[in-house]
């Protein structure tokens, strides 16, 4: 069975376990998947409200972008441990002879590779979806502009959770032209997010 297709309880429960799976990865595209979630709740508790007609086709459009969003964090939640899974698989391979050892090598470093790029995809999107979000809470329904926050702190935590999968994943990679690029990918993701979720704290509080 896919991690995606249990239950909220047993996914916690399996969490919780002695095992490795699922692990902070695959609860950072969960946590992508919650961002998505609220948001398009927000948006959907904006539609049809007489005093957000001017931005109700916006709000329609966010709609459909965070399902889509969702549908892609929610198969995430399974890649980043099937990416993990391979990591796995390639260093039990056999190492008895040089050949054997080359090929282990070779195999692992493709491996790592792929474990980091599927968390740095998972932050890239939930990085994009970052500005969307603040638009929806300030342009939103100021009913649920709590609710929109807990999806942008939601953003955040899948963000910075998968840029901590990277960054841990290329420690392991010889290709240092491919580890730069992503560090920088990291570092600049990392910034503007924090950043941005502190101001958009700082609104809200404003507000409430």
């Amino acid at each position: 069975m896919r991690l995606q297709d249990l239950t909220l309880k047993e996914f916690l429960e399996r969490t919780a376990a002695n095992e490795a799976l699922p692990g902070g990865g695959s609860s950072s595209a969960l946590n992508g998947a919650i961002a998505s979630a609220l948001t398009g709740m927000m948006a959907n508790l904006t539609i049809g409200k007489k005093n957000y007609t001017d931005v109700e086709e916006q709000m329609k459009k966010t709609v459909e972008m965070m399902e889509e969003n969702r549908l892609h964090f929610v198969n995430d939640i399974d890649r980043d441990a099937d990416a993990y899974g391979l990591v796995m698989n390639v260093y039990k391979l056999p190492k008895e002879t040089d050949e054997q050892k080359a090929v282990r090598g070779e195999k692992i470093q493709e491996a790592m590779k792929v474990a980091s790029l599927v968390p740095m995809e998972v932050a890239e999107r939930a990085y994009g979806m970052l500005d969307i979000i603040i638009e929806t809470i300030r342009l939103g329904n100021k009913n649920a502009v709590t609710d929109g926050m807990v999806g942008l702190m939601a953003c955040r935590t899948a963000i910075m959770g998968a840029l901590l999968n990277v960054r841990i994943n290329l420690g392991g990679i010889a290709d240092q032209v491919f580890v730069a690029e992503l560090k920088e990918k990291c570092d600049l993701i990392e910034k503007d997010t924090i950043i941005t979720e502190n101001e958009m704290i700082e609104w809200v509080k404003s507000l409430i």
